[in-house]
């Protein structure tokens, strides 16, 4: 990769030729100076899309590890996982797994049974040190959607029914931990207690994104955690 010249687009480099690719993350991807940084590629199926490739995975240590940048993907490789009853720990798998459930003014990523999940992908990333890597960036770039997703979790609460946040890495991430205190992360941290006390669990998952494929690595309850 060479550059982004916007939250959009990524210009990058396959063999001889420059390619402009579509940058499924829109928010800031850490303090990474997109200029020469190995990348993962997907080809674009869609014939409509402008853009032959979508940029998968960044490198920030000479292609050694891969950190998935594909918020949208995110839900794909869960169902796919929830389906192949690997996140049994988490909710057993049913007989339906439904997609993108319409609660109240929102909509819930899963459900499945009388379970609730949303999906949540962060990018925050695990530094080496503070030259190298990245030292982070915001948990949730659209804190009023996640407020209201996750207080539609509290809602459906009810008798015989579960809600899960599901916090969701694409790389082997350290368990996660509250962001500083700023007044934008006190509004989320607020909606967070908030649904917590009223029994909403949440979990962490981590995967790793490499040039094969998409392989879950592990999952825990990270509850106890998030009490900001």
């Amino acid at each position: 990769m060479v550059s982004r010249p916007n939250r959009f687009l990524m210009h990058v480099e396959k063999g001889d030729q420059r390619f402009v690719c579509h940058c499924p993350s829109t928010g800031k991807i850490g303090n990474v100076v997109f200029d020469d940084v190995p990348c993962l590629l997907s080809s674009t199926l869609e014939k409509k899309r402008k853009t032959p490739y979508t940029v998968e995975a960044i490198s920030v240590d000479g292609a050694r590890s891969w950190i998935g940048i594909n918020q949208n993907a995110a839900n794909r490789y869960v169902e796919h996982f929830f389906r192949a009853g690997m996140l049994e720990g988490v909710v057993k798998n049913g007989q339906e797994i439904l997609r993108e459930q319409k609660i109240g003014n929102s909509k819930l990523d899963f459900r499945i049974e009388n379970n609730y999940i949303e999906v949540k992908t962060p990018l925050q990333f695990l530094a080496l040190n503070e030259n190298d890597r990245p030292s982070g960036m915001e948990c949730v770039n659209s804190h009023e959607r996640f407020v209201r997703h996750v207080t539609e979790l509290g809602n459906r609460l009810r008798e015989r029914e579960s809600a899960v946040l599901l916090v969701c890495f694409l790389y082997d991430a350290p368990a996660f931990s509250p962001p500083a205190q700023t007044e934008r992360n006190k509004i989320i941290g607020d909606a967070v207690r908030r649904s917590l006390q009223v029994g909403v669990k949440t979990w962490q998952v981590n995967m790793s994104i490499t040039p094969d494929g998409v392989r879950l690595l592990k999952y825990f309850d990270i509850t106890e955690r998030l009490i900001f």
